[in-house]
């Protein structure tokens, strides 16, 4: 019972402290249950990450899916899913409860331009990480680099990219890397 409630309050901690959607927790998410906890270790993160990203839904819902269940299973999945949202879910309640009265406040204005440079940098992070952690090859940061011109400067939908992409990954797959 001490775990779940671990899974929950860690969660908790990460969902109420966060702002700026589910890719800043992912740092958060990354320091407490590999640094800090040690309930999985760096290579298992990535692989669970990388499966949140391809899995449908929020991508901090789907990584606490992972994480819970690899831990504990079923009931663990369901502590750190209910850990993360539960935070957002009643300050978005209390958020439109009294909307009408901050909807053209300059300070509340202020608060989240100052927010917007942090929470680009914990965008980065993860980004960084995976750079550090997993030598990426020359080619994945060409990749990414078209797959962002593509998307940002050419007005190319990023559902596009993103089926153009698993095509050419399956073809390299199939027909490439089994030559060399």
């Amino acid at each position: 019972m001490k775990q779940y409630l671990d899974l929950f309050i860690s969660f908790f901690k990460i969902g109420a402290f966060t702002l700026g959607g589910g890719y800043v927790m992912i740092p958060l998410i990354e320091k407490e249950v590999v640094d800090k906890r040690k309930w999985i270790d760096n290579n298992e993160f990535i692989e669970m990450l990388t499966l949140a990203q391809s899995a449908p839904g929020p991508i901090a819902i789907n990584t606490a899916m992972f994480v819970g269940y690899k831990i504990k299973g079923i009931k663990g999945m369901i502590a750190t899913v209910l850990g993360t949202v539960i935070p957002s879910f009643t300050i978005i309640l209390f958020i439109a409860m009294f909307f009408m009265e901050f909807e053209n406040s300059k300070t509340v204005e202020r608060i989240f331009c100052g927010i917007r440079p942090a929470v680009v940098a914990l965008i980065a992070v993860p980004v960084i990480n995976m750079l550090k952690n997993n030598n990426f090859k020359v080619y994945t940061i060409i990749i990414a680099s078209c797959s962002a011109v593509a998307v940002w400067l050419l007005s190319i939908s990023p559902v596009v990219v993103i089926i153009a992409a698993g095509l050419c990954a399956v073809m390299y797959n199939t027909f490439i890397s089994k030559q060399c």
